[in-house]
This record gives C-alpha cells, structure tokens and sequence, in this order.
C-alpha cells in the first residue's frame, strides 16, 4: 500500500517531479534526462499503470484520493495529498483533473526491432514538434489499427505530458521507436520490406483511393509538420506521393486530421459495399 503524505509546503523536494510543468523547455529536457513522464488525470493514470509503467509518485487533491482508492492500494508509490492551491503553485497551472503521477519510462526499442517485428502498418513522422500534433495522431494510429510509429530526431517527445493527455494514454498502447539518421533510416524501413508512401498535397501525388494502400503487404506512411509538411529530401526517398483528394478549394489539412484519413486508408481502406 501507498504511503499518503499531506504536503503543505510547495517547495516540498518530493515534490520536485512536478515543479514547473509549464515550462516547456526544461521539461523537454529534463524529463528523458531522468526517465519521467507526467500522466494527468484519471483515465491516463490508470492507463499507464496498465501499460506495466512504474509509477514513482502521485499528487492528488483531497477529492481524488477516494477516486483513486484502488490505484493507491494496489502500488508502493507515495502519494502526496495537496490543496489545489498548492498544486497549482508547484506546478503553474490550475490542475482541472486533480490527479498526476510521475512515471518511469521504459527503454524504447529500436526501429530495427521494430520492424523486425508483425508490423505491418507503420506511421514514420517527420519533424512533427507540436506537442498536441503528436498527441492527436497516436490516438487516431491506435484507434485506427496502426502497428508502430517511428519519430525523426527532431519530433516532439510522445510522453511528454499534454502529448499524452491529447492522446489519452494511446502513447502507451502503440510502440514507437526513434529513427537515429534522418533521411538514410529511411532506407531501413524499406529494406524491412515497407513501401514508403509520403502524404502531401502536391498536385503531382496519386489519390490515396488509386493507390489502394490498404492491399499493400506493408506500409509505412510518412508525415511532415504542421504548415511546412514533409522536406524535398523525405519527398524523394518516398517510393510513392499520395493525397487526400479535396473539395470546396481547401488544399489541406491540418496534419491531426490529415492522419486520421490516411490511416484509415492504410489500415482499413473503404468498407465493401
């Protein structure tokens, strides 16, 4: 069982795990540093805990201990009972949900073990830093039958805390690995056996419904960044260009929707009639 520890003092060190969570930048670094992650709220929470992460500790208002009754017998983790008041001064920000708990990550796995693996459908992201973005298409990748995700060296942290939240704890349910060289890794994912298929709005790149992913043996579709999409060096290791067809004169998406299309013409294709 958990040890409950009223805090009352903000500058508490075995608060330390949460201090300044709107700092943007110092938690970037520090938290893969020191092998944390900040999951918020219960739903995410739980989660996590499920997906066989370690939890170091929890902070919770007073309302939520009984909410998380089971979570705090079950683990050895102390908890720490505060005031919202004081939650929001260690923190920076009013905590809505009332619940966080810092965890340990785990060793990712590399992109060759990866996909060395049963994926069969794999999403490869390119310089994706917006951390709702990253959020936003783990979701749709887990709620839309995709296998693995690999991230550009420079992609936004999966774990870091309003990526998982926008998620809603989907980080934890679909593997990513980070691919170390950018653009040659690329060229690891088609000797696995994976046609590459960057998604673009060029003129010149094939509607998704003609090139018919879904029949494909492997795929791996490639994402650039919000506004700029994927690089001229991305575009030409691509084996193939593919676009959402669209109406109306909108010639884009924004990549969180963008993802959602092309994942469910990936994984699924159209039901048939």
């Amino acid at each position: 069982m958990a040890d409950l520890i009223t805090v009352e003092d903000p500058a508490d060190p075995r608060l330390r795990d949460y201090t300044g969570l709107t700092d943007v930048e110092l938690r970037r670094k520090r938290e893969p540093a020191e092998g944390l992650f900040i999951a918020e709220g219960e739903k995410v929470i739980r989660r996590a805990k499920e997906a066989g992460y370690e939890m170091r500790s929890m902070l919770l208002s007073a309302k939520w201990i009984d909410v998380m009754r089971d979570v705090i017998d079950e683990l050895p983790a102390p908890v720490y009972a505060v005031s919202p008041e004081l939650a929001e001064q260690v923190t920076g920000y009013h905590v809505h949900r009332g619940a966080l708990a810092s965890m340990q990550r785990k060793p990712l796995p590399t992109a060759d073990e990866l996909l060395a693996g049963d994926a069969r459908r794999v999403v490869v992201m390119e310089s994706v830093n917006d951390h709702t973005n990253i959020g936003a298409i783990f979701r749709s990748a887990a709620a839309l039958g995709m296998d693995a995700v690999l991230l550009s060296p420079d992609c936004a942290d999966p774990l870091y805390r309003r990526s998982v939240k926008v998620s809603m704890g989907a980080v934890f349910s679909v593997p990513y690995a980070r691919l170390d060289r950018w653009p040659r890794g690329l060229e690891s994912v088609r000797e696995a056996g994976f046609s590459l298929l960057a998604l673009t709005p060029d003129e010149k790149a094939k509607p998704l419904d003609e090139v018919a992913p879904h029949t494909m043996d492997r795929v791996a579709l490639m994402l650039g960044a919000e506004g700029d999409g994927l690089s001229t060096q991305a575009l030409v290791a691509a084996d193939e260009w593919v676009r959402i067809p669209m109406s109306h004169g909108v010639d884009s998406l924004n990549v969180g929707a963008a993802a959602a299309v092309a994942f469910y013409a990936v994984a699924t294709g159209r039901p048939q009639v």
